[in-house]
Formats: structure tokens, sequence, C-alpha cells
């Protein structure tokens, strides 16, 4: 679904006394079908984004549009529950919320949500977790004794289950070993190619997003200070450092040979491309 934010405020109140401005009336459009990654400073506005996204909140004054839902302030929630089917919202170290006896509790438990057929339940189940690399011999385990790449899968697939259109990932790396942050970048490639899925992400794990991105916003003070292609953001050095960014290893290295050798190799996404390229300009 596309999602559109037109001159969007957000602002807490204590007491009815103005307390903090987060968002201060942004725009920006997300097309269907793309992923796209939020980066800034803690305290920017990013999560504040994709709770408004999710419906969790609604704009203190502008206007949301998710596909055809519209949001534009606290008086309207129409249909909330019919929303929150196209959005599925994968939180920071989302097994923390665990509350099932098994794995199969846990991921049936938005599908009773939802209220979806019970004779479509288990095929659900046991196909979002093969999405996610896990089969039905988890089903009846506990999810706390899992490893913690094993419970961040099954916390995917509670999500998958009821195949939303938009799917949201808060630092979704966290915690993750290497091989585990290689499965979920996959994974996400995988929901945007095949599935189709519109897919935003907030982390501060640069190298990753620079593998997934098609598009990055740069959120400062509540403000979009830069939005683009990937590669145009992030090798903005300027604001990245503005921002406390980490440059992702690549553009930094393409950064370098162009600016002490003056080669222009290019950016791309993962290092063995950039050794092909390097090997067949020294060649």
């Amino acid at each position: 679904m596309e999602i559109d934010f037109s001159n969007v405020w957000y602002i807490y109140y204590k007491d009815t006394v103005l307390s903090n401005t987060v968002l201060n009336g942004i725009d920006f459009n997300l097309s269907k079908g793309k992923i796209y990654s939020i980066i800034g400073k803690n305290g920017s506005g990013k999560t504040t984004i994709l709770e408004l996204i999710d419906g969790l909140m609604m704009p203190t004054s502008g206007c949301i549009s998710v596909g055809r839902f519209k949001f534009e302030n606290k008086s309207k929630t129409k249909n909330l529950n019919n929303y929150r089917m196209k959005i599925g919202f994968v939180f920071q170290l989302p097994e923390q919320q665990f509350f099932g006896n098994t794995v199969y509790d846990e991921v049936k438990f938005s599908l009773d949500c939802f209220k979806y057929n019970s004779s479509q339940i288990n095929k659900r189940i046991s196909d979002s977790l093969l999405m996610v690399g896990l089969n039905d011999s988890y089903l009846n385990r506990d999810p706390l004794t899992l490893s913690h790449g094993e419970m961040r899968s099954v916390a995917i697939a509670s999500i998958l289950a009821f195949n939303p259109k938009v799917i949201i990932f808060d630092e979704p790396t966290i915690g993750l070993d290497a091989s585990n942050k290689k499965s979920l970048i996959r994974l996400i490639k995988m929901l945007k190619t095949r599935y189709h899925k519109t897919i935003i992400i907030v982390s501060h794990d640069t190298d990753m997003l620079l593998k997934l991105s098609d598009e990055v916003l740069l959120l400062e003070n509540g403000k979009i200070v830069l939005k683009g292609n990937k590669y145009d953001v992030f090798s903005n050095e300027k604001m990245m450092k503005r921002n406390n960014i980490k440059v992702p290893d690549i553009i930094k290295f393409s950064n370098i040979v162009k600016n002490r050798k003056n080669i222009k190799i290019g950016y791309r996404d993962e290092i063995n491309d950039l050794i092909k390229d390097i090997y067949r300009y020294v060649k």
C-alpha cells in the first residue's frame, strides 16, 4: 500500500500544556512494494512515525493516508482493526513480549485477534514458520527456550501469519549474530521481490540498510532533511556526521578511493561486488 504524510505534526502534551513537538509538519510519500529506511538520531521522531503508520497513535494535525485509509486527528479512529490487519509491526526485541506457552500459541494469537477462519489457521501458522526458516517441529516448543535468532524468527512469523501489506521493522538486527543477520536480510528481500510488500525499517545498522533499501529518509529534529536514493543519502558524509550516523563501510571505502586516488569505482551493496569492480578497473 502507498503511504502519504501531508503536513503531519505530532505534539506531546502534559496536563494540556505543550511538552514536546516530535514531528514538525512533515511531508513524504512511500510507494507500494519498495523498501524504505528511516534514519536519524535518537529522539528525532523515527519511532513516532512508525507508530503513526501502525495506527497506535493519531497525528496532532495533518493527514496520513495508507491505501484507502485516512487519519487526520484523534477523533477519527474508525475501522482501526480492519486497518491493522494491513500493517505488521515487528518491534525492537519483540521476543521480550512473548506470552504464548508454545510457538503455535504465539503465532496463532494474531490470527485469533483478526478472527481468521479456523480451518485456515494451522496452514497459515506452518507457512509463516517456513518463511522464516522454521518447521512444524517447533510448534509445541516453549518460545522462551529457543535461541535468540529463533525467537526473533517466531516473532516475525507471527506477523507474516496474517499477511499484512505493509511490514515495519524497528531495529530488527539488535542482538542478532552475523548468520542471523544474513537470514533476516534474505527474508526481507524475499518479502519485497516475491510478495511485493511495502517495507519500512528503522535502524542504526547502516551496513544492513545499504543492502536492503530502495530509498532512505533522514530525520532531524522532527523534520525530513534528506530523502532519496540510498547511495545519494549515505554518501552525504556531511549530513551523516551532523546526525551521528555511521556511513556504511562500502560507501566509506569507495569515497576514500575516489578522494585519494581519483578513481570512481561507484557504489555497491555487497563487498564482493565492489572487489570485482576494483579488479576489473586495475586489470
